[in-house]
Order: C-alpha cells, then structure tokens, then sequence
C-alpha cells in the first residue's frame, strides 16, 4: 500500500481514536456516555476547555449529537462534532489572522 498523505492520515487517527474508547464498554462501534464523557476529556481539552468539565455540557452535546436518540453514538453521529470542531477552529484561525488571510 503507498504511503498516506496528512489528511489520510488525520482521517485515520480520529477512526483510531474513536474505536480506542467504543471498545472500552457496551457496543464496540458506539460511544455510551462515560466513553464519550472520556473522549471528551482526554482528547478534546483544548478544543473544549471550559467545557469539559461541565458533565451537564457534556451531556447536552451528546443529546444534541444523538440524532437517533438512543444514548450512544455511533461513528457517523460523533463524526458531526469533528466537523463542527473543524469549522469553529477553522473561523478562530481566521479570526486570529485579523485581516491578513489565514493564520495557519
């Protein structure tokens, strides 16, 4: 197999990263809520800082995330706050910028 570009990559990691903790408990291919709650913490505490120690926030973005509404997340569910995330640090950068293109 050739070697894979960044985003490949990248594309890669948040799949490992998401299947490192639906393992833990429950269903292998769903994050139940402490495993989302410990996704949450541990790889997203820049991206959620003043957020991931609010468990009621945690909570609350999962509700919003489970569009089938049955407590866990499945990997196309949990796909949408990647994207989200994406998006507003993909407007900080350009905020951060101040009129000069990207920051990145």
């Amino acid at each position: 197999m050739a070697e894979l570009s960044e985003m490949e990559r990248s594309i890669e990691t948040i799949i490992n990263v998401f299947h490192q903790y639906s393992v833990r408990l429950g269903h292998p291919d769903t994050l139940n809520q402490k495993e989302f709650k410990q996704l949450v913490q541990k790889e997203l505490e820049n991206f959620l800082k003043n957020k991931k120690k609010d468990e009621k926030v945690i909570n609350h973005i999962l509700e919003d995330l489970d569009t089938n509404v049955d407590k866990q997340l499945s990997f196309e569910e949990f796909i949408v706050l990647v994207a989200r995330l994406t998006v507003a640090s993909h407007e900080k950068m350009h905020e951060n910028a101040q009129g000069h293109g990207h920051s990145h």
